[in-house]
C-alpha cells in the first residue's frame, strides 16, 4: 500500500461496507465484525449494496476501524494473515451478502479468488520428459484461447496457436461498435490466475477488454506463438499414426499443412456474423455493415442511421450514436427484458480504485460476492412450473415476481410516454430471452431524434429499409445487429473423425452435441472451449466455464503423457448418456417454454448453446475426469 493517510481515509470514505467488514474479519482474525451489529442488510437485485444499510454512525465507525487497522499494516505493525480456508469462505460471504451461499462453492471460490489453484491441473512429479512428444494446436486467440495457452504455458506442453484475426483479443477485437462492451461485471468477466484489479469501469467497454487480453498474453510470453491471419481450414485424424493432419490458411491466400497430438477449438459461439436473407442488400446505396465489421471510414454524424435488431449489440450502440448521428431507426421484431443496474453506466471512482489495487482481499471478495449474485443464484428461479397458471406471462411465482419488477422499472422510465409502452414491453416470461443490462435504452427511445419501428425487416431498397408492413423508411447508413450464427458451431472449419465423418455431417446444420461440451465420439484428442451447452443462459462469467473446461482438457493431457496413451476419445454411450440428461435437464427452464424464440435454440427447438446446471455443477462435472468414459490407446 502506498496510500498515504488522507488518501486512504478518502477512498474507505467510498468503499463497501460489507466488503469492508470482510477485509476486517480476514485481516484482524476477529469474529465480531461478520456478527451483530455488523451484519448487513441483505444485498438485493443487481446493487452492491454499498452502505450496507448501516446507519451514518454505524458506517462511520466501520471505515475508521478499517483505516485503523489497513494504516497498520501498511506501516509494518500488522502481519497480513493467510487467505480463509475453502468453508470459511462460504460462511463469510452469506454474512455480507445477507442470505446462503452453499459451502459447496468454497473450493471453487477459493480457486477464482487465486487462493490456491486447482491441484488436479498439474504432474504428479516434475515435469516428464514426455511431454515433449505432446504438440497441441489450439485454435483461436480470443479470451478462452489465451486462458488455453496460460494452462500449457504453465505445464510446459508444447502448442501453437492459429488466429484468422491479426491481433489477440477474439470477439473483442472485431467488435468494435461505439458503445461495445460487456453485460458481466468487470471484476467477474476476468481471468483467475491473472485478475486485474482496478477497472476503470464497473462494466468495461472494449477497448479496456481488449488490452486486458492483450496484455495478459503479452505478460505470460503467448502472443510469440500465435501464428496472426491463419485459419484453420481442414484438420483429418489419422488413425494409423495417432495424429492429426491439419491444413492452414493464410491472410494471403498461402496454404500450409501440419501436424498435431491434440487440437483445442477456442473459437466460440460468436465468431461468425449472421445475416438474414434480406431482399435487395445489392440494391441499397448507402454504406451497410454487420455490427462486428464496424465500418469506422463512415461517418455518421448528421447522417439518418438504421439500427436492424434490439438485442445486446443494438443496445449498446443506439444510445452512444443517439445525438451524434441525425437521426436512429431500430428496426425490432420482439421487445426485450430490461434489467435496472446502477452500476452498468457508471464509472469506477479513482477512490474504489485504488481500494481494489492496494486493500487487501478488497477486490478479491468483490469478485466473489459477484460470483454469487450473477451466476448460479438465479437458475432455480428458471424451472418451469407445470402447476402455475399463468404461462402465457411467467413460468412461476418468482419469475412473475421479475415480471412485476422489470415492468416497474420500464414503466418508471417512460413516465408519461405511455405511447411507447406496447412497444418496449415484452409479453413473454422474463429471461426467456438472454436478459440486458438497461444501457439507458428506454430514455434513449424516448428521444426525439430516435424512433423505434416495431416491425420486422424484409429488405431494402435504394434508399429506404422495408419492414413488413410495406412501409418504406428512409436511412443513410445501415447496421445490421442481427447477431451470430450461434448453433452452427465450428463452422466453416472441417473436422474429420477416425471413421473419416465429419462433425458437419455428424452435426447436421445446427444441432451440435458433445460430452462436457468438450468431446466427441470418433474424434480421438480432439477438444472443444466453448463448446455446445457451455453457455450461461442464467448469467455469470464465461471466463468461468473455459477455466473449468481448460482444467479438464489439461488432465487428459496429462494422462496421456504420464500413462503413455497416444489417444482419447469419449465412449458414444457416455456422450448419449450426457446429452440426453442435458436435454432433459433444459426442458424443464424457461429456454423451452412454448413461444419462445432464442438464439440458443436450433430450428428443432433443441437448446444447443446454453448450459442447464449452475456454474458450480459445471465444475464438480469438469474437476477430475474419468478416464473410463474414453476409449484409450497406449502409445
Amino acid at each position: 500500500m502506498t496510500a498515504d493517510d488522507t488518501t486512504l481515509r478518502a477512498a474507505l470514505d467510498q468503499g463497501n461496507l460489507p466488503i469492508l467488514l470482510l477485509v476486517l474479519a480476514q485481516l484482524t482474525g476477529d469474529a465480531k465484525w461478520l456478527e451483530e451489529p455488523y451484519r448487513p442488510s441483505r444485498t438485493l437485485a443487481l446493487s452492491d449494496n454499498d452502505d450496507g444499510g448501516f446507519t451514518e454512525s454505524r458506517q462511520a465507525e466501520i471505515r475508521a476501524a478499517a483505516f485503523t487497522v489497513l494504516r497498520d499494516w501498511r506501516d509494518g505493525r500488522r502481519v497480513l494473515p493467510q487467505p480463509p480456508a475453502d468453508d470459511r469462505i462460504t460462511a463469510m460471504l452469506s454474512v455480507s451478502l445477507g442470505e446462503h451461499v452453499p459451502p459447496e462453492y468454497g473450493e471453487t471460490m477459493a480457486e477464482e479468488a487465486g487462493f490456491h489453484t486447482r491441484s488436479e491441473v498439474s504432474w504428479s512429479g516434475d515435469r516428464p520428459a514426455g511431454a515433449d512428444r505432446l504438440h497441441v494446436l489450439i485454435v483461436g486467440a480470443g479470451l478462452s484461447g489465451v486462458a488455453t495457452a496460460a494452462t500449457l504455458e504453465r505445464l510446459g506442453i508444447p502448442y501453437t496457436i492459429v488466429e484468422k484475426n491479426p491481433a489477440v483479443g477474439g470477439v473483442w477485437w472485431r467488435n468494435t461498435y461505439p458503445g461495445a462492451g460487456v453485460d458481466t461485471p468487470s471484476d467477474l468477466y476476468s481471468y483467475s490466475f491473472a485478475p486485474r484489479r482496478g477497472w476503470n469501469r464497473y462494466y468495461a467497454k472494449q477497448p479496456e477488454i481488449l488490452s486486458y487480453v492483450q496484455n495478459t498474453a503479452q505478460d505470460l510470453g503467448i502472443t510469440a506463438k500465435v501464428q496472426f491471419g491463419t485459419e484453420l481450414t481442414s484438420a483429418t485424424w489419422d488413425e494409423a499414426n495417432q495424429r492429426w493432419h491439419i491444413r492452414l490458411r493464410r491472410a494471403d491466400g498461402t496454404t500450409e499443412t501440419l501436424e498435431a497430438t491434440a487440437v483445442i477449438s477456442c473459437v466460440g459461439v460468436l465468431s461468425r456474423k449472421s445475416i438474414p436473407d434480406f431482399d435487395g442488400t445489392d440494391t441499397f446505396s448507402g454504406p451497410m455493415f454487420h455490427s462486428s465489421e464496424w465500418d469506422h471510414s463512415v461517418d455518421v454524424a448528421g447522417k439518418r442511421v438504421a439500427i436492424i435488431g434490439t438485442g445486446a449489440t443494438s443496445q449498446q450502440m443506439t444510445p452512444a450514436l443517439a445525438g451524434v448521428a441525425g437521426s436512429v431507426l431500430v428496426f425490432q421484431r420482439s421487445p426485450q427484458w430490461v434489467a435496472p443496474n446502477a452500476n452498468y453506466l457508471r464509472d469506477a471512482p479513482t477512490s474504489v480504485r485504488l481500494l481494489m489495487e492496494q486493500v487487501p482481499f478488497y477486490a478479491t471478495f468483490y469478485r466473489l460476492r459477484l460470483i454469487w449474485q450473477f451466476q448460479d443464484k438465479l437458475l432455480p428461479s428458471l424451472r418451469r412450473d407445470p402447476a402455475w397458471p399463468h404461462q402465457d406471462r411467467s413460468i412461476n411465482a418468482t419469475n412473475e415476481k421479475h415480471r412485476v419488477f422489470f415492468t416497474e422499472h420500464i414503466d418508471r422510465e417512460l413516465g408519461a410516454r405511455t405511447d411507447l409502452r406496447k412497444k418496449v414491453l415484452p409479453t413473454y416470461p422474463p429471461y426467456g430471452k438472454r436478459i440486458l443490462m438497461d444501457n439507458d435504452w428506454i430514455a434513449t427511445i424516448k428521444r426525439d431524434d430516435v424512433k423505434l419501428v416495431p416491425e420486422a425487416v424484409t429488405g431494402f431498397d435504394e434508399g429506404n429499409v422495408i419492414t413488413a408492413d410495406g412501409a418504406r423508411h428512409p436511412a443513410d447508413i445501415v447496421v445490421l445487429a442481427t447477431g451470430f450464427q450461434a448453433t452452427r458451431m465450428l463452422a466453416p472449419m472441417e473436422i474429420r473423425g477416425r471413421s473419416g465423418t465429419s462433425l458437419h455431417e455428424l452435426w447436421g446444420d445446427d444441432d451440435a452435441f458433445a460430452y462436457l461440451g468438450m468431446s466427441v465420439p470418433d474424434f480421438p484428442n480432439f477438444f472443444i472451449v466453448g463448446g455446445p451447452n457451455t453457455a450461461l443462459g442464467h448469467g455469470g462469467s464465461a471466463i468461468y466455464i473455459a477455466e473449468c473446461s481448460i482444467a479438464y482438457i489439461a488432465q487428459m493431457l496429462i494422462a496421456m503423457v504420464q500413462r503413455g496413451l497416444s489417444s482419447v476419445e469419449v465412449r458414444e454411450d457416455v456422450a448419449k448418456a450426457y446429452n440426453a440428461r442435458v436435454d432433459t435437464e433444459n426442458e424443464s427452464l424457461i429456454w423451452t417454454h412454448p413461444g419462445m424464440t432464442n438464439w440458443y435454440r436450433n430450428q428443432a427447438g433443441r437448446i444447443v448453446t446454453t448450459l442447464p446446471w449452475r456454474g458450480v455443477d459445471f465444475w464438480s462435472m469438469t474437476k477430475t475426469p474419468d478416464l473410463d468414459d474414453f476409449t484409450i490407446r497406449q502409445s
